[in-house]
């Protein structure tokens, strides 16, 4: 069972090194063991990740209990609730490649025999899924669970996205600042990643459909005892693929790819796994492309409206049978790969056997879905030749083709002022560009301009277009990943104010309609606007690809 431990840990040239063992206060018999490695991801900062270190206590007693010996370092995460809106959310994204590069290097370092990861926020969920696939030993996740869903006076259930909404009614004067105060109080009233189909969620769920995490990894919420017990197996199950030597290339192939994209489409999951996909995709040597994206979509019907598209939580998701539920109704159709490896040791189609949809109203069965098509769409046009990504299952009937003019902002902060001060009226495009991952750097969630666009009254009549990109938590017609990004002079940098953008949603297109002619000419006088950026943002903008590669550092 032990392998890569024994370089640090037997033989008379590892005295040097077992004596630094022994001032941990390890003992013989624990270095005779499989030493694994735990990524703990707990801090004081996140929500989601407050409660990691209960998590991480019952990982290493199921370490212990099957024979192991459990050792734990950190891995940082970034609120993005926290940092959105300000300077702060140009530093989300960027640590991605921070969390995967800093684990990288710890693991291999140490020389673990396998890891356990125990991430649960947005960009700490896939930068350990690449560092995984990087290292390739033995591997399984845990994630801290999701938030339950807040409460108003009146009984109605609220989340995160409807807090961001608040302050856009309050500024439309539709809500005064009790209203305010009411939401803020009840947005978020327990640990764990906020509530809805966001990011977090969405990746959380994606690791269960991808193979690497246990059945209710995505969906057991966080203040369950059902979550520190999951932990226990995971810890126990991560000796069984020690033993049996299951690593993480062996379980996320190309075709575990293309069911976790399919489940993506089925669940109506955060357009940040547009980036994220392709981006662990890529440490395993494996290139997913936008067009399959499409492709899948096309066939996937999508069987689950969890906040922000519609009403219901993850803790409902849990009660109507989880990820599992959801595949076993993909795999009617026969749109699962069923044959491919996973973490429990076993296939995909053993790990359904038996598993029920226990809540058709949650998780719709695959003869009456909510759409005949998935969750997420990439538009292509000559505003975007490379795509732009919009997450369809969150956007009004009304809104699935528009045509308008645009309004254009070099940056969020403009775009703010502008629909806060009642100059975005029904009919707009609004236009956000420079902020891409180059142009931001660091492509910043904008989750402040469509909340206030939804907040003031106009999701149903306003489109929003970027080269950023939005939170799980957004809704509304927005459409994100524009690429070749502005910063790069691709068409968006072009747009001037009053042109129209045709959006056509239901045909996966989206039009700018100025001549090439005219483009040319404009694109001779651009001149990409400086920003002085240093430090880590500086490296990054130099070495980040194009949101269509996922913003995979090059």
């Amino acid at each position: 069972m032990k392998e890569k431990s024994c370089n640090v840990t037997q033989g008379i040239n590892r005295a040097p090194n077992r004596s630094l063992f022994y001032a941990l206060g390890f003992t013989k018999e624990e270095l005779e063991k499989p030493l694994i490695g735990v990524v703990c991801s707990k801090n004081e900062i996140v929500p989601g990740h407050m409660n990691l270190d209960k998590i991480s206590e019952a990982v290493k007693a199921g370490i212990r209990a099957a024979g192991g010996t459990p050792i734990e370092f950190p891995a940082i995460a970034v609120c993005d609730g926290i940092a959105m809106g300000h300077v702060g959310m140009k530093y989300s994204l960027v640590t991605r490649d921070l969390i995967a590069d800093s684990t990288e290097a710890m693991a291999v370092a140490h020389q673990f025999d396998g890891l356990v990861m125990i991430p649960n926020c947005d960009k700490n969920v896939p930068g350990l899924l690449m560092a995984a696939a990087r290292v390739n030993v033995p591997t399984i996740f845990c994630s801290g669970g999701p938030m339950l869903a807040g409460r108003l006076n009146n009984g109605r259930r609220t989340c995160l996205s409807h807090m961001f909404e608040a302050v856009g009614a309050y500024h439309a004067g539709t809500l005064d600042e009790a209203g305010v105060e009411e939401y803020e109080n009840s947005a978020c009233p327990t640990c764990g990643s906020c509530s809805g189909m966001y990011t977090a969620n969405s990746m959380n769920c994606l690791t269960e459909a991808i193979g690497m995490g246990l059945s209710g990894n995505g969906t057991i919420p966080a203040v369950m005892s059902a979550r520190l017990r999951l932990a226990k197996h995971a810890g126990m199950q991560i000796m069984e693929l020690v033993k049996k030597n299951i690593r993480p290339r062996d379980i996320m192939t190309e075709a575990a790819f293309h069911n976790a994209e399919t489940v993506d489409m089925a669940l109506g999951c955060s357009t940040n796994t547009m980036l994220h996909l392709p981006a662990i995709a890529h440490e395993c040597g494996i290139e997913l492309s936008l067009d399959m994206s499409n492709e899948i979509s096309a066939n996937t019907p999508n069987l689950c409206h969890l906040a922000p598209a519609g009403d219901t939580y993850m803790e409902d998701l849990e009660q109507a049978g989880g990820v599992h539920a959801v595949m076993k109704e993909l795999t009617k159709k026969g749109l699962l790969e069923t044959s491919v490896m996973t973490c429990t040791g076993k296939t995909l189609a053993e790990n359904l056997e038996g598993v029920q949809n226990r809540d058709p109203e949650i998780i719709r069965p695959i003869e009456n879905p909510y759409s005949a098509d998935g969750g997420i769409a990439v538009l292509k046009g000559n505003l975007a030749p490379e795509g732009c990504v919009v997450k369809r299952a969150a956007v009004a009937p009304e809104m699935m083709q528009h045509k308008g003019p645009a309004k254009v902002f070099d940056g969020e902060e403009a775009a703010i002022e502008a629909i806060y001060a009642g100059k975005i009226v029904p009919g707009d495009v609004v236009v956000i560009r420079y902020e891409g991952p180059k142009g931001g750097p660091g492509m910043r969630e904008m989750l402040n301009p469509t909340s206030a666009i939804c907040g003031m009254g106009l999701g149903e009549s306003v489109a929003l277009i970027t080269d950023g990109r939005f939170s799980g938590a957004t809704r509304g017609a927005a459409i994100g990943h524009v690429s070749p990004e502005a910063a790069q002079g691709g068409n968006i940098a072009l747009v001037e104010n009053g042109d129209i953008i045709e959006v056509d949603i239901k045909n996966c297109k989206i039009h700018l309609e100025v001549d090439e002619a005219t483009l040319q000419e404009r694109r001779e006088k651009w001149v990409c606007p400086e920003k002085e950026v240093t430090g880590y943002a500086a490296r990054y903008r130099k070495l980040v690809s194009s949101a269509a590669r996922g913003a995979v550092l090059e």
